[in-house]
């Protein structure tokens, strides 16, 4: 493996996050609400989920207890 001198890394580097497409504030703003939203969508369908086992349980068991 060669070796580069630090200014030949530095100029690489410089020329590879020259290359680097950044987003603009609204699509971070706009990414940053829809994970907010999922968040909380999938929060909730868990929530669903672990009422109706939990409702479904307590219904087995309050046959045989």
């Amino acid at each position: 493996m060669a070796k580069t001198n630090p200014v030949q890394f530095v100029q690489q580097v410089r020329s590879e996050v020259s290359k680097v497409v950044w987003p603009t504030r609204r699509e971070v703003f706009v990414t940053t609400i829809m994970v907010f939203i999922m968040a909380a969508l999938t929060a909730l369908f868990f929530a669903l989920v672990d009422l109706l086992i939990r409702s479904g349980l307590q219904g087995i068991l309050g046959l045989f207890g």
